[in-house]
């Protein structure tokens, strides 16, 4: 029987986590899943238990190396800079996937978290880290004054969310360059002082 130790746990959790979240969790079986991490169906169950066991381990996996890796670069940004380049790499990312899987964690969030209170918990717990770092960006852009100051803050986190949802829920139907990167243009129009704001939606409207 196999143990954990001896396979190269990051490896086998990354194979998990690209089974999973190509196919989703209930058209994934313990087959697919043990040909992709090359471990046999008997060993996987002794190193991992079942599926579900396997699938919280490879959400965690995927927050940890997605967006919490994500939020640690883009926190050492101007805090404007940080929102624009945070949105901005979920849209090209979203645009250049040609297999069209979207995010695995809003996937769970829709397929999973519904009909399981515990995938709910977590769900729930990552998207308020995500609005949880905007919170903070908006906060500290509109203390530098980089940030226009006559939105609430919490409100613009909100919104922001609501963006970052959406685009990946977009990425699985209807992954447009125009349609995702247009869907941002405003937002980051919303954060530019008064000004550049009004020149942006200028250009907008001057190229459309």
């Amino acid at each position: 029987m196999a143990r954990r130790k001896e396979f190269d746990e990051n490896a086998v959790l990354e194979h998990a986590v690209q089974c999973f979240w190509s196919h989703g969790y209930e058209a994934t079986s313990v087959r697919d899943l043990a040909r992709h991490m090359g471990i046999a169906g008997a060993s996987l169950y002794n190193a991992y238990g079942d599926k579900r066991s396997l699938y919280a381990l490879a959400l965690d996996y995927y927050v940890e190396h997605s967006f919490k890796e994500r939020e640690r670069r883009f926190s050492q940004l101007p805090p404007r800079d940080a929102i624009r380049g945070f949105l901005n790499e979920l849209v090209e990312r979203s645009i250049e996937d040609p297999d069209h899987k979207g995010c695995m964690l809003v996937n769970a969030a829709l397929e999973v978290a519904p009909y399981d209170a515990d995938f709910r918990q977590v769900v729930a717990g990552v998207f308020a880290q995500i609005e949880a770092f905007l919170l903070r960006s908006v906060r500290a852009g509109q203390l530098d004054g980089s940030i226009p100051t006559e939105h609430v803050p919490a409100d613009m986190a909100r919104l922001l969310l609501g963006a970052v949802i959406g685009i990946r829920v977009l990425a699985r139907t209807r992954p447009d360059a125009e349609l995702l990167r247009g869907l941002v243009r405003p937002l980051f129009a919303m954060l530019e002082p008064r000004d550049a704001s009004r020149q942006v939606v200028l250009d907008t409207l001057l190229q459309s």
